[in-house]
């Protein structure tokens, strides 16, 4: 999953960003003013915005409505130090999902953030099953028959959203883009070495998991 994170507080920006990628191994854009947060949302395909409410150049909720005007459906968490119930009822009607107030503790924020992401994806249980497939969305487990299977930062991410999209072709310029930072490093063949490392952990003899459409993409369904 991707994630933006518009906040002009460098310090506070950089620790929300770590904590995604180092707890729910998610990459992360972040923008540091309004303008090129707008931009950004408008070019790149997101799970998911942070949104800090008094930024640069561009106020949070002007930002907000910009996006939304645009047809813009990306999940939106904003982060206020406003708590008046008509500044809440404001950021509602123009198009926020969710909010917390500063200060706030990064566990919370991150259980939001997931769970923000699971319902744009039609999602309501942490626990993702396909076949004899169960992928925790919470901690980051993946289990196969009931056993534990370990799975790299990436190849959990590739399973992850195939399992937001159960059977539905996924593209490989789609997993690209969900699944990498503006930083990434483009290889060709990166997808395809995470598919295969997966089908070698999750499948056998009597389980296909993941199917390739030549020229189309993936879908994972039993």
């Amino acid at each position: 999953m991707r994630v933006l994170i518009v906040e002009d507080e460098r310090r506070l920006a950089e620790n929300i960003a770590r904590s995604l990628r180092e707890s729910a191994s998610y990459a992360v854009d972040v923008a540091l003013e309004g303008e090129d947060g707008l931009y950004m949302a408008q070019s790149n395909p997101y799970d998911l915005m942070i949104l800090d409410l008094m930024l640069p150049r561009l106020d949070g909720l002007t930002l907000l409505k910009r996006l939304r005007s645009g047809g813009a459906n990306v999940p939106v968490l904003v982060l206020t130090a406003r708590d008046e119930k008509e500044s809440i009822v404001a950021l509602l009607n123009a198009g926020a999902d969710d909010y917390v107030a500063k200060p706030f503790d990064l566990g919370e924020l991150l259980a939001r953030a997931k769970a923000l992401i699971r319902r744009g994806k039609g999602q309501s249980a942490a626990v993702l099953k396909v076949a004899n497939i169960e992928i925790n969305t919470a901690d980051l487990s993946v289990r196969r028959k009931g056993e534990m299977v370990t799975l790299t930062a990436m190849e959990y991410r590739v399973l992850e959203y195939l399992a937001h999209r159960p059977g539905a072709v996924v593209s490989k310029t789609e997993l690209l883009e969900h699944l990498y930072d503006f930083n990434w490093e483009r290889f060709s063949n990166v997808i395809e070495v995470y598919i295969s490392g997966l089908r070698r952990k999750l499948e056998d003899d009597d389980t296909k998991l993941i199917h390739t459409l030549r020229g189309q993409g993936y879908m994972l369904r039993a």
